[in-house]
């Protein structure tokens, strides 16, 4: 496990009094206001940086954040494209069997039959279900469904036990 989730990034500015658009990847959307502090990795100075939230607020499926010292849109500006970083023991402890996808980005998956399948790269909501998609020898895509689908999620171990046919 990582001991810093990105966890967002801003991604463009709103009015002229320096308010940025917050893209959050907590659901809800609006949970990232939950875990502050906040460094934020600028992109173009290729460094982290803890910046105070003077101001924030909900706003249509996102939010809103005003940082300190950035009092108008110019100066904002330079602050889309950052990544909003939080130490891991900020979020709390997830419930027996849920995880939190950055927990499973990286763990091996293998099948009841010992076939590695690869790493998980990534998950996707579909709405139905998330979906681990995982690389190996080649991309597979296989629903997180519980019981039926995930055998067994060891996350001290790195690796993900699953029911799924290697030819899918």
């Amino acid at each position: 496990m990582q001991g810093e989730i990105i966890v967002g990034h801003i991604s463009g500015v709103y009015g002229i009094r320096g308010w940025v658009k917050i893209y959050s990847f907590t659901a809800p959307a609006d949970n990232i206001l939950r875990y502050f502090p906040w460094e934020l990795r600028l992109i173009q100075e290729r460094q982290q940086a803890r910046i105070a939230v003077a101001d924030s607020r909900k706003y249509k499926n996102g939010c809103l954040v005003r940082f300190e010292g950035y009092q108008d849109r110019d100066a904002a500006l330079e602050l889309v494209g950052a990544d909003i970083v939080i130490a891991r023991d900020q979020l709390p402890p997830p419930s027996e069997e849920e995880y939190y996808w950055v927990d499973l980005i990286g763990c091996r998956v293998i099948t009841r039959n010992g076939i590695d399948f690869g790493r998980v790269d990534r998950l996707m909501e579909t709405g139905a279900n998330d979906v681990l998609v995982v690389r190996g020898e080649r991309e597979r895509l296989i629903p997180f469904v519980s019981e039926t689908v995930i055998l067994a999620v060891d996350l001290v171990n790195r690796v993900i036990h699953v029911d799924w046919d290697a030819d899918f």
